[in-house]
């Protein structure tokens, strides 16, 4: 998408003008550090499309850009904290390069950060966005609450994996969009129909996800395949499989799981999932998804074109990493 590019250098020009003091420097380092790694800037870009639609320049979203993007970087903070993880966007955490205290007490300034940047509009404004930012703001608590314990869980049902994922990743696209809209003067019910395109297109993302994760080229994904099984991970590939498998199938699962050979490990359990069928449903349930984004994309009386939002919907639907 050639839009996706004007967007992006406009949201990265925007972020490198962003003002942060200078001291503590190890406050406020972290932050500049963390923001310059990059990414796909798609949550920000959303709120800028959405605000376009609505016949008002996509500009006027930027603080409302910030904010989602603000925010989505403060979680990434902490949930690397979590996770112990190491590397993000193929540099150290904020943890590993400086340590978890840190990291936490970052973070939570990068998320003061983003509330500050809603008060940028007139009040009326400030108001329906800070009642959708702060919802979204405890769902995505509550979908990250969630995958950990489902960690400790063996079994887990689609309806609650579905569940985790809309709270998780789901909502903040559909607040982005929410937010660009109302920023442009959409009616509730516009509003809330972009939010309903953003969560069901979060739906179909984080699905595909989960297939390219086991399915994907290792060449475009980046990374090895088949990390999600390695971690023994619950996504909706494992959980069809386990559902559509008779005993002697769960048993042979049940052993993967168990087994220290990494290659073997992907490649048997790719064979497994394929041959009952959990690829397939899956590709199912994404389409599934995909086509409610749309059917709630076309309900939407903005006299604006909605073509951006289209186009984002069918390059993401085709993307192969």
């Amino acid at each position: 998408m050639k839009s996706l590019a004007t967007y992006s250098a406009y949201l990265e020009n925007a972020l490198q003008q962003a003002h942060f003091p200078t001291q503590p420097a190890n406050l406020y380092d972290p932050l500049r550090y963390f923001l310059q790694l990059g990414g796909k800037r798609m949550r920000p870009m959303l709120s800028l499309m959405a605000c376009k639609m609505t016949g008002s320049a996509f500009e006027k979203a930027l603080p409302a850009a910030l904010a989602v993007e603000y925010f989505h970087n403060f979680s990434l903070i902490h949930d690397d904290i979590m996770d112990a993880a190491p590397i993000r966007r193929g540099q150290g955490t904020v943890h590993e390069r400086w340590n978890a205290n840190i990291a936490i007490l970052s973070g939570d300034v990068l998320l003061v950060k983003a509330y500050e940047q809603l008060t940028k509009y007139d009040s009326n404004t400030f108001h329906a966005l800070f009642n959708v930012f702060n919802k979204t703001a405890i769902e995505v608590c509550e979908g990250q609450q969630m995958d950990m314990d489902f960690e400790l869980r063996n079994e887990v049902s689609e309806a609650e994996y579905l569940e985790m994922i809309r709270l998780k990743t789901s909502v903040l696209l559909g607040c982005a969009l929410q937010m660009g809209g109302l920023v442009g003067g959409a009616s509730q019910k516009d509003a809330a129909l972009l939010y309903s395109f953003g969560e069901e297109l979060g739906l179909a993302f984080q699905i595909q996800d989960d297939i390219l994760d086991l399915y994907g080229d290792t060449a475009q994904v980046g990374k090895q395949v088949g990390g999600d099984v390695l971690a023994n991970k619950k996504t909706l590939l494992s959980i069809s499989a386990k559902k559509a498998a008779d005993n002697t199938q769960l048993q042979t699962l049940a052993a993967l799981e168990q087994l220290q050979d990494p290659l073997l490990k992907v490649e048997k359990t790719k064979e497994l999932y394929t041959a009952l069928g959990a690829r397939h449903y899956c590709e199912e349930q994404m389409k599934a998804h995909h086509q409610k984004a749309l059917a709630a994309l076309s309900r939407i009386e903005i006299d604006g074109s909605k073509s951006e939002l289209e186009e984002l919907a069918e390059f993401l639907f085709a993307r192969t990493h």
